[in-house]
């Protein structure tokens, strides 16, 4: 019954207009102002909760957005979200999975800022249908549509969530489409989306736009999409903005998201806008048009992006959510262990180090599996030794994610090593200058500033717990890899089959080291030996257990084998200078 009820979003929205009014715009000019949000990632709340650091939230961003209003006009302004709010801190981990019972945050939230349109991304769809749909059913009762038209369901054919709302400012006739990314279906277990396939937004977008504008006759067209900018050459599933601005007909405005890349994209016709990730910016698309006898006869398009500002915030939203946000610093300030020693998830990218001994140590120990996956997900993230409290659990391991046990023959397990590796090294000789990491100096979208990064993202940078192996940089793709034995000495056999524990990202293709090692990613679920709870959830069992995290007992080589990059007198100079590089300003 909920289903049907968040399914009929546009009739519902309909409805409400002509409450409203539906009377025909007048002859005149007429300009609105679109801004847009996407990737906040659970930044609801402007602190870090541990000391008085600050952060960018919907605090500054709602004060940027009554800016625009006060200026512009509140009935000229259009505020929409491209998803990603529902993951990627404590305020959004609390009210998905801890406190349950209270209303979600995030719709009151956004209902208190007077969003027009949430659409859902791939994130949103990870934290389950518990979380989602009691999220949309929120956001629906405060009258703002949770809209993702490629979702379908696989009963009855028809979307899951909305397709789009209309919009009525001076009788003018807005229509909003939202869709969330098309690959999810490659990256989640189908335990999160049952009930749903996801398609393509090519040719769907245009078709839904088609069926709208023939409908409802609007004047102005917005699309947002929870799908990357890309390169606009139809290589990528999950990054099709470009894609669909080169082919859209009858769209005013494109909103992208995803890559946490922000981008504005103008044409005559069109104009895209991606307004990066974290609340750093506000996308600020414009939409002036002339109506003579009802009909739009002139249409001028822009598009640009709004720095937000961390500082300057709405104080009078922050003492409504005084009380959610005193709840999720007490769960996140609260003591969960100890550390002997200091982590810094930058160390696994020269070899073995304490911070991914300890996520190879509990993923073989919670699965018994006999070798492990596991990558640095936080690029350069640091615990300080000492106190560990829940908060510290979320830079260890940042992501949702839960542990999969599946099945790898020997040289499959290989091939996807050399595969992972090439993502992270290159071949070298060992003549100064050379660069054994795979980094470039090259310009940061987000703070325009250039500085030295990884070609490819270091989050599948996977190594391998409970093998004994070497990495020859001086060798090249293919043959990089030497597996010795396991950890206990046994024999490492390449046409036999063993349980290997990753992440469920990685399970259902993400990263694409699977399919590089061969694997048919559709034939995973008959490989999947088990599966286990989330790796945070792991992690906080381990240390309800042990107490204490020392480097003796995760680094006990006999349980997570031992690896290495040999040449040593080729590989350790090499790396120093380029983790120099990468690293500048050492803690």
């Amino acid at each position: 019954m909920e289903i049907k009820r968040i399914a009929l979003t546009a009739t519902i929205a309909a409805v409400a207009a002509a409450m409203i009014g539906c009377t025909a715009p007048k002859d005149g000019e007429y300009s609105f102002k679109v801004l847009t949000t996407n990737d906040i990632h659970g930044t609801y709340f402007d602190s870090t909760y541990v000391g008085n650091g600050v952060k960018r939230s919907l605090y500054a961003v709602k004060y940027v957005v009554d800016s625009v209003r006060r200026a512009a006009g509140k009935e000229n302004v259009i505020l929409i979200d491209a998803g990603d709010i529902l993951q990627g801190d404590n305020a959004a981990y609390y009210f998905n999975y801890v406190d349950t019972v209270t209303p979600h945050v995030y719709p009151r939230m956004a209902a208190y800022m007077e969003y027009d349109a949430v659409v859902a991304g791939n994130h949103d769809i990870e934290t389950g249908h518990a979380c989602y749909d009691r999220v949309a059913a929120d956001l629906e009762a405060s009258g703002i549509p949770f809209l993702a038209g490629n979702a379908i369901r696989t009963s009855d054919g028809k979307p899951y969530f909305g397709t789009y709302t209309i919009l009525r400012r001076h009788g003018v006739k807005i229509a909003v489409l939202g869709f969330d990314n098309a690959n999810i279906s490659n990256w989640l277990s189908e335990s999160l989306w049952y009930g749903m396939t996801f398609e393509n937004l090519i040719p769907l977008v245009q078709e839904q736009v088609d069926a709208v504008k023939a409908k409802e006759k609007p004047h102005i067209v917005i699309v947002a999409v929870h799908s990357a900018t890309g390169d606009g050459d139809g290589s990528q599933l999950e990054s099709q903005g470009l894609d669909l601005m080169n082919t859209l007909q009858g769209v005013d405005l494109l909103v992208c998201s995803h890559d946490h890349k922000p981008a504005v994209v103008k044409r005559d016709s069109i104009c895209l806008v991606n307004s990066g990730s974290h609340c750093r910016y506000v996308g600020m698309g414009g939409v002036d048009i002339t109506v003579r006898k009802g009909k739009v006869v002139g249409k001028e398009l822009d598009a640009s992006l709004i720095a937000v500002d961390r500082d300057k915030v709405d104080t009078a939203m922050r003492t409504a959510f005084h009380d959610d946000y005193a709840a999720v610093k007490a769960f996140s300030t609260a003591k969960v262990g100890e550390l002997a020693m200091d982590l810094r998830t930058r160390d696994a990218y020269r070899g073995m180090c304490d911070y991914l001994n300890l996520i190879h140590t509990i993923c073989l120990k919670s699965s018994g599996a006999d070798i492990s996956f596991a990558a640095p997900l936080t690029f350069n993230g640091f615990v300080k030794g000492g106190d560990i409290l829940y908060n510290d659990l979320f830079t260890i391991y940042p992501f949702e994610n839960t542990l999969n046990v599946v099945e790898m023959t020997g040289k499959e397990i290989k091939d996807y090593l050399e595969a992972s590796y090439d993502r992270w090294i290159t071949t070298v000789r060992g003549t100064p200058g050379e660069h054994v990491l795979k980094i470039a100096k090259r310009e940061d979208q987000r703070t325009g500033q250039k500085s030295w990064s990884f070609i490819e993202r270091s989050y599948n940078f996977d190594s391998a717990g409970g093998l004994d192996y070497t990495v020859d940089v001086t060798k090249p793709f293919g043959s990089r890899i030497s597996i010795s034995s396991f950890a206990d000495g046994s024999t490492f056999n390449f046409d036999q089959p063993y349980k290997v524990a990753m992440t469920s990202y990685r399970a259902n293709g993400g990263g694409s080291l699977l399919s590089d090692a061969g694997i048919d990613i559709d034939t995973v679920g008959e490989r999947t030996a088990s599966l286990l709870p989330e790796i945070r959830e792991l992690l906080y069992n381990y240390l309800k257990e042990n107490n204490i995290i020392q480097s003796e007992s995760i680094g006990d080589e006999a349980v997570i084998g031992h690896w290495s990059f040999i040449p040593e007198s080729v590989a350790g100079p090499l790396m120093e200078e380029d983790m120099k590089l990468l690293f500048p300003a050492r803690r």
